[in-house]
């Protein structure tokens, strides 16, 4: 049974490693001048925290599932803790790097407990209020990473410049680990099973080899190497598909033939795509194409958290009312308010008009991840809730990373008729995946039949 802290704590956890995935982006600057980093280290500084976390995170929610999440939340909040540590004190850019790759190899053990223990400790009406609350914490500590990194480069706590952005995760992971043994409830599948190593080894591999390319390829003009790990990521996949006669697989194979996981999978990854591709193009917009600083920057995305605040509080309602549509809605919203952020950026309009844009942007954001959560997580049996939540958190990461990669690619190669044409092209770009969203989400089930049996079904058929 979950005590009054359990929600507190385990949040806690998803906020400061997805907090982390962004904050670093407004501290590369000043880590390269204090550590003289050249750009390929530089770029590893958020690739191998990328690389780390998105390919761990199907082994680490099977982990749980087997050896107790709390167990495995509170050794990855240990290491990620220890990781963030050796970041703020690194001597060098080699030593920072492989200290990030550390932290998101520890974020991809603890990350998906934390959708595992709330869908085993939570029952009927609050495992939906935690599940959105879940979908609340990711989003802001998406939308105010950068705004955070910025107040604590401009506050230069105790002359610490840009290791205050890895620093500031230390008293957190104590204070964490400190209540998590008495708050957090255990849990684990109901029947021992072994683990999966080959699959684990399969799918690890594939992941590194899609994320490899698309994180490094557009840097390095897509030399053949890349095309090539994509070619053997495809047949890492079909093999690790073919491993079906195994007792024990990293997923179980009757989790994709439930519509609700599949789909919802897709949808998370559409949405992921839209969503950090789009914090990365209009942080440079902002900074190379209004002249903002670090923080004047971060600044801009507090409109965007507003809006996902206030609609993410609003959606549950929706859900009731027009089921899997609110996610629909999300998208749609999301593709208008980014069209006439287009309209207004081409008529470079004074940068304070842009704010009720970036809200309603914002509201489109809210309005859809906590359903497509819901929708994921609710029909999955106990036993596969590690392995489900870790499939949906890699779906995310993998679908940040291949966001980012494909409007690098617009946004770049526009970049020499301006930052605001970039920035435009990337928004064209932004839409149509926002419109994808929305069509993705017409193929989820449809709403399930009311009954005062099985809440939390219902919710998930409605989202």
């Amino acid at each position: 049974m979950p005590r009054a802290g359990t929600l507190p704590a385990v949040l806690t956890g998803v906020f400061i490693t997805v907090l982390d995935f962004f904050i670093v982006n407004v501290a590369i600057p000043a880590t390269q001048r204090d550590l003289h980093a050249g750009s390929a280290a530089i770029e590893w500084v958020v690739a191998g925290y990328a690389l780390a976390y998105g390919s761990g995170l199907i082994l680490g929610g099977r982990l749980g599932d087997i050896h107790g999440r709390r167990r495995m939340f509170m050794l990855g909040m240990g290491l990620f803790t220890l990781a963030s540590i050796a970041c703020g004190l690194a001597p060098g850019a080699a030593a920072l790097v492989a200290a990030r790759v550390v932290q998101g190899a520890a974020a991809a053990l603890l990350s998906p407990q934390v959708l595992a223990i709330v869908r085993t400790a939570y029952t009927g009406p609050a495992q939906l209020k935690a599940i959105n609350a879940y979908a609340l914490t990711m989003g802001l500590a998406a939308v105010f990473g950068q705004l955070i990194g910025g107040v604590l480069i401009h506050a230069d706590l105790f002359g610490l410049g840009w290791r205050a952005c890895f620093l500031i995760n230390v008293p957190i992971g104590i204070a964490v680990l400190a209540v998590a043994r008495k708050v957090i409830p255990e849990s684990r599948a109901p029947e021992a099973v072994r683990l999966d190593l080959g699959g684990a080894a399969l799918v690890t591999s594939a992941l590194v080899a899609t994320l490899l390319p698309l994180i490094e390829g557009r840097e390095q003009g897509w030399p053949l190497w890349t095309w090539m790990s994509f070619a053997g990521a495809a047949a890492l996949f079909v093999a690790y598909g073919r491993r079906r006669r195994y007792d024990a697989p990293l997923i179980d194979p009757a989790l994709f033939r439930q519509r609700a996981f599949t789909t919802g999978l897709f949808t998370a990854l559409a949405f992921t795509m839209g969503m950090a591709a789009y914090f990365l193009i209009f942080a440079l917009y902002a900074q190379q194409g209004r002249g903002l600083d670090a923080l004047e920057a971060g600044l801009f995305f507090v409109p965007i958290g507003a809006g996902y605040l206030g609609a993410s509080l609003l959606a549950p309602r929706l859900v009731a009312r027009i089921g899997r549509q609110t996610i629909a809605l999300g998208g749609l919203t999301r593709a208008l308010g980014l069209g006439v952020l287009s309209v207004l950026v081409a008529q470079d309009v004074a940068i304070g008009w842009l704010v009720p844009v970036l809200v309603l942007d914002g509201v489109g954001m809210g309005l859809a991840l906590a359903p497509i959560m819901t929708t994921v997580l609710s029909r999955v049996a106990p036993q596969h809730a590690g392995a489900a939540a870790g499939a949906l958190t890699t779906a995310q990461q993998v679908g940040g990373a291949l966001g980012v990669g494909v409007v690098g690619i617009v946004y770049y190669g526009s970049l020499a008729d301006g930052v605001t044409t970039a920035f435009r092209h990337g928004l064209v770009y932004l839409v149509l995946v926002a419109l994808a969203l929305a069509g993705l989400v017409q193929l989820l089930p449809r709403t399930a039949a009311r009954t005062k049996a099985a809440p939390v079904a219902r919710e998930g058929a409605h989202a």
